[in-house]
């Protein structure tokens, strides 16, 4: 079944994510450009998953995830998750 993104409040931080990067990084831009394209291929990703079953992590989710491992050379997923709470351009509410 496929997961669906739920975006989640700032549960432990004090402050949002969304403020960590300038206003004129340029990940914004390709935030914007990634979005119009997950957008477009949704439909296809709801005729792959089954209807029944556990929900999965997103595929938006996972595929924003793959986006920013390769703009940032990051190797691993552990290293993107280390990055993920270090860097300001890895803002958590961009995947």
């Amino acid at each position: 079944m496929r997961g669906f993104d739920r975006p989640q409040s700032t549960m432990l931080t004090l402050v949002n994510p969304e403020k960590r990067v300038p206003a004129n990084h340029p990940i914004r831009l390709i935030k914007a450009l990634a979005e119009v394209a997950l957008k477009e291929l949704s439909p296809l990703f709801e005729q792959m998953y089954s209807e029944v079953g556990r929900p999965s992590i997103p595929p938006e989710r996972l595929l924003k995830a793959s986006l920013l491992m390769a703009l940032y050379t990051v190797r691993s997923e552990r290293m993107l998750c280390e990055q993920l709470a270090t860097t300001s351009c890895f803002a958590g509410s961009w995947i």
